[in-house]
């Protein structure tokens, strides 16, 4: 099924409902604490359910200056490929946008450039690594 066939909600959820999907795809090798971020408190969590099934989740945090930032963007393996994440991160453009951002980055895993890319985002800057893994900072003019 695509996301044309799927019945996909996006809601807002706690912080702690994000951390196991964040554990299990981004860092499985990690203890759990370290997909929790000191400043969850102060970001928007936001959901992407199928079936009632939470599927994909990632974490919007927006700077009084107008510069906002997502982080621990994490789809299940099983819903990748199937319009899940797209429409998780269209909806975070979106919510940056309606909150006054004019700017939105993240610091994606080089082998997800493709998918960010397809978003506007673009890269900036020299390939950093968080332990073996290659990352790049990518950003987005929203105005």
């Amino acid at each position: 099924m695509t996301a044309n066939q799927l019945e996909i909600v996006i809601q807002p959820i706690e912080p702690a409902q994000t951390y196991a999907l964040r554990h299990a795809v981004l860092w499985p090798d990690k203890p759990l604490a370290y997909v929790q971020l000191p400043d969850d408190v102060a970001g928007q969590h936001y959901g992407a359910f199928v079936a009632g099934a939470l599927v994909a989740v990632i974490s919007l945090f927006v700077a009084a200056d107008g510069v906002a930032r997502f982080r621990k963007f994490a789809t299940d393996p099983a819903w990748q490929g199937r319009g899940v994440g797209t429409a998780l991160l269209q909806y975070v453009i979106g919510a940056a946008r309606a909150q006054g951002a004019s700017q939105l980055w993240c610091d994606a895993r080089q082998n997800t450039l493709p998918f960010y890319q397809r978003f506007g985002l673009a890269p900036e800057g020299a390939v950093f690594y968080k332990g073996e893994v290659p990352y790049v900072r990518l950003n987005l003019a929203l105005s």
